[in-house]
């Protein structure tokens, strides 16, 4: 990577803030064009740790200062009172270095919806299709392949972003699948063409069973460009706005912190690009002195433009995880009971790349609707052969799964807003979760829909035994309050940094994703999502990106 630091490397024509998954995709494509001086920031260190490249080294990677900025939720009311860890990559790779390795886009509909509050067709479903497929490099398409022209239609081969089939089965999932149907869900191979209602294994971002992550995708090639510049281990403390009096102020470069060299400026003649997340992007506006002027003005930090969308709007995908203990079935709970045991998976792994050592934190994927007040897939599941209390906890020493299930379409709304004027200072991040009436029905109606699915004759076999939440609570208060006592986030922030119409007050950015009031500003990353993806949020990011980079390079 080129680490100049004479200087002419101080000015630049891009400054990208943040090399997660929409930074390293931008990297790639604005340095594409050799007159362009790209620079690259990450707070985080290079994605050198080998747990960030074993699948199950999410495991290790989640909460830890390494490769996560370790946030927490404030305390909510509809979580019954607790906070929640709140993972946000710190490395190279950003998210994709931690995150669940699950490729999933969405729905039509959601996509629609964009391009409807933004009064903007670039965002309808047909027009990000080849977005979405622009980079991707999936593994149906291979020579040789299953492919048809079903999926030939839908998705790309070639790309960066490799997208492989899992390197494992589970029986008691495979039944699981089975009992699904039963319960009325079709089974699907493909969740990615539109509409996801279905059940199947999920398509996860691996290569030959490690995980593929932005940095290996589009930075590691692109970094030998010598008009592509990389600093890592680098904060930005802020961005330098140019004012004037007569027109909109510009975001003339960024404030940044590098080990050994203290604080200093370094310019951009273009533009500015925030892809620093949906927390870190809205923090960085806050503490710049774009963002609402009551919250500036309490923190002493003049206000350039008074944006009071920006931290607001804050969408999150809370799973309810319900465990079943299960009988006569292997499940990871023990497998991985005894040295031998371990030592088996490990050798696996080692020989084959195969096993639960190459397994996404999820392995079994299903849509469907909470109820019939639903013409569309509403809810999600993530299904494990695996339990324990919580993240980071031990394995239940009994054999069960865990079928964690979320509303994909929350109304709940949260924010993000800093703390004082410190940029170390972690934000206030407060989901709000489970405060609308809407919310507590489907968390309490997709219990139900649990329930359903492990009745049925399919999953009999495993004589299933509901651990948690327990088949005593039944109504819609005791299914909402106890989906508040166990439920926890899947790590999809967006929306704190939403496009919108011009005549959008809560907006802040347009359908292009520049910064309203500021020129030479965009942000790009999940923040800009005016509603949340009925889905996993990671690779929709990387379609805003792919979008946004084809702007930025005509100059729109």
């Amino acid at each position: 990577m080129n680490d100049s630091t004479t200087s002419a490397s101080e000015y630049f024509d891009y400054i990208i803030v943040g090399a997660g998954t929409a930074g390293c995709l931008l990297a790639n494509r604005l340095s594409a064009n050799p007159d362009y001086r790209v620079l690259l920031i990450e707070a985080g260190g290079r994605d050198n740790y080998h747990w960030i490249h074993i699948p199950v080294g999410y495991l290790y990677c989640i909460d830890n200062p390494r490769t996560d900025w370790r946030f927490r939720t404030e305390p909510s009311p509809g979580l019954n009172g607790r906070t929640l860890i709140y993972p946000r990559g710190k490395t190279l790779g950003g998210c994709s270095s931690i995150n669940g390795m699950l490729y999933i886009r969405g729905q039509r509909r959601d996509y629609n919806h964009w391009a409807e509050v933004t009064g903007d067709d670039a965002w309808r479903w047909d027009n990000c299709l080849p977005d979405f497929m622009r980079h991707e490099d999936h593994y149906r398409l291979d020579a040789g392949g299953d492919a048809d022209d079903h999926h030939a239609h839908f998705h790309g081969h070639g790309g960066e972003w490799r997208v492989e089939h899992q390197r494992l089965k589970w029986q008691v999932l495979e039944d699981f699948a089975a009992a699904a149907v039963q319960a009325g869900i079709p089974r699907t191979r493909d969740f990615n063409r539109g509409d996801n209602e279905g059940v199947d294994y999920f398509e996860v971002n691996q290569r030959a069973g490690w995980r593929w992550n932005t940095s290996k995708a589009f930075l590691r090639r692109a970094a030998k460009r010598p008009n592509l510049t990389v600093w890592h281990s680098t904060q930005v403390l802020g961005l330098k706005i140019k004012p004037s009096a007569d027109v909109q102020p510009r975001c003339s470069g960024v404030r940044i912190a590098r080990p050994g060299k203290g604080e200093t400026v370094v310019m951009a003649s273009k533009e500015v690009i925030l892809s620093a997340g949906s927390i870190g992007s809205p923090q960085l506006l806050q503490l710049s002195g774009i963002g609402p002027a009551d919250l500036l003005n309490q923190h002493d930090i003049p206000v350039v433009v008074d944006l009071p969308g920006v931290g607001e709007n804050l969408q999150d995908h809370l799973q309810i995880r319900s465990i079943y203990k299960v009988h006569g079935a292997n499940t990871l709970n023990t497998m991985a009971a005894s040295l031998i045991g371990k030592a088996k998976i490990g050798l696996e792994y080692l020989l084959k790349r195969s096993g639960p050592m190459s397994m996404a934190p999820s392995q079994l994927c299903a849509f469907t609707r909470s109820s019939d007040d639903y013409d569309y897939a509403n809810i999600q599941y993530h299904v494990q052969p695996l339990s324990l209390d919580a993240f980071g906890q031990p394995l239940h020493d009994f054999p069960a799964i865990t079928a964690s299930v979320c509303n994909l379409n929350p109304t709940s709304r949260g924010t993000v807003r800093i703390r004082s004027r410190d940029p170390r200072d972690a934000p206030a991040i407060a989901p709000n979760y489970l405060s609308t009436p809407e919310d507590r029905k489907v968390a309490a109606d997709s219990l139900r829909v649990t329930r359903r699915i492990a009745e049925q004759p399919a999953f009999a076999r495993y004589q299933p035994e509901e651990y948690k939440p327990g088949v005593q609570f039944q109504t819609d208060d005791e299914l909402a309050r106890l989906a508040g006592d166990i439920g926890t986030t899947i790590f999809h922030p967006v929306g704190t940094t939403r496009m919108g119409r011009a005549d959008d007050d809560m907006a802040v950015v347009d359908s292009h994703l520049r910064v309203r009031g500021v020129k030479g500003l965009r942000v790009v990353d999940a923040g800009v999502m005016p509603v949340i993806t009925s889905g996993n949020t990671n690779s929709p990011t990387l379609m805003i990106a792919e979008k946004a980079a084809g702007w930025i390079l005509a100059g729109e």
